[in-house]
């Protein structure tokens, strides 16, 4: 691999440097890409890639910008009519020859070139990997037959009254969600992942027991009129299946829902089982765009930051990040956690309409004050069908208290 990284780098500085040379000699070729495109008779999207390459801060920068052979060709030649120096034009070709060998004999073409440069680029990592989760996620849609433009949850932890337990309220939110074809099946998923405990109860925010349709939905910021859902309970699982309806554009949907786990998981853990507390959003629909937020009550889980896995689900299903043996199944991905700050004010969403306010509902209802919460977020374009972002929380001894 070092020696293909050393041959990459080599064409970039080739391509680099011939072609600093010969556009140095276009009038206005510094002027941009407007300037360029003009001069050349060539389309602006080629003349934008080519400053884009000449302007890069390395070689394999390089060879992630320039355009392929042909367009690169074209410009050589276009110059070559406006008296650039043809020794200059003679190196740009060179280069351009040996970029187009590189690729064929040793890489196979330009995706997989692509891919190696995401592990030396920042910029080719980004763009890599959203066109690939890009392309992944029409396919699915279009396998499953459904899609959604926001898949949002968010989990909210706060002490239960007894000082030994933590309550976790779960609002999970699909916006613009449509079927693409005719009777397909729609199911939202909510898993209880914990060690030891009781046969889940699961509540509305009004206290009832969440057993049917109505129950589980907030329908001020559902779309009107309110989705329909069929509750099923599954042991640790609860399962919320969309009614039929129709399908297409005009058929779409905004569907919220909101259930709260009253003790759900302990809330002192000794240090000598070091384990971590976590929740995780798993992504059940293809979507275009995942919000995930945890907020925590200020007193719980005050030791460092939190930690960001996200795993593939597709085999094992999902993951407990306290087992070491879910580790392989880890996906290394860009996403990041963005720490919200703390109170309702700084809770916003782009995404996810009047979410404050959805935010400050809940909480009035369950007397939660929400200027005690800090908060954390993991937002994604185009996540992938069947991974699992889970965020990781250091526990608390009670003897740290």
């Amino acid at each position: 691999m070092a020696g293909l990284e050393r041959r990459i780098n080599e064409a970039g500085e080739a391509l680099l440097n011939s072609f600093v040379r010969v556009i140095d000699q276009i009038p206005g070729g510094d002027s941009g890409p407007q300037r360029l495109s003009k001069e050349l008779g060539i389309d602006k999207v080629l003349a934008s890639r080519m400053l884009k390459a000449v302007r890069a801060p390395d070689a394999m920068s390089v060879v992630h910008r320039v355009p392929g052979p042909e367009p690169m060709r074209r410009v050589i030649k276009a110059s070559s009519k406006l008296g650039v120096n043809p020794e200059d034009i003679k190196e740009a070709g060179v280069a351009i020859d040996r970029f187009e060998t590189l690729i064929r004999t040793e890489i196979g073409d330009r995706s997989a070139l692509e891919a190696i440069l995401s592990a030396w680029v920042p910029e080719a990592r980004r763009e890599f990997e959203l066109r690939r989760k890009q392309a992944a996620f029409r396919a699915m849609s279009q396998l499953k037959g459904v899609q959604a433009e926001v898949y949002a949850e968010c989990a909210i932890f706060w002490p239960s009254d007894d000082g030994d337990h933590i309550d976790i309220v779960w609002i999970k939110s699909v916006f613009g969600l449509q079927r693409l074809r005719p009777g397909m099946r729609v199911k939202f998923t909510s898993h209880r992942a914990v060690e030891k405990g009781t046969e889940r109860q699961t509540f509305t925010i009004t206290g009832d027991p969440v057993d049917s349709v109505d129950s589980a939905t907030l329908e001020h910021y559902c779309s009107d009129p309110t989705p329909r859902l069929e509750v099923h309970h599954a042991g640790e699982v609860m399962h919320y299946l969309l009614e039929p309806g129709g399908f297409g554009a005009q058929s779409a949907i905004d569907l919220v829902t909101c259930e709260v786990n009253r003790g759900e998981i302990p809330r002192y853990i000794s240090s000598e089982r070091n384990r971590k507390a976590w929740a995780s959003s798993d992504i059940n629909i293809p979507s275009r765009r995942m919000q995930f937020d945890v907020l925590l009550h200020k007193d719980l889980y005050t030791n460092g930051y939190p930690e960001l896995r996200v795993y593939d689900t597709t085999i094992q299903g999902q993951a407990d990040i306290n087992d070491p043996s879910r580790d392989i199944d880890q996906l290394d991905l860009l996403e990041s956690i963005e720490n919200l700050g703390s109170g309702l004010t700084r809770f916003g969403s782009s995404h996810v309409p009047r979410y404050r306010a959805m935010i400050g509902e809940v909480c009035s209802k369950l007397q939660f004050d929400p200027d005690l919460l800090r908060g954390y977020r993991v937002s994604s374009d185009y996540p992938i069908y069947g991974s699992q972002a889970a965020m990781l929380f250091s526990t608390q001894d009670r003897n740290e208290q």
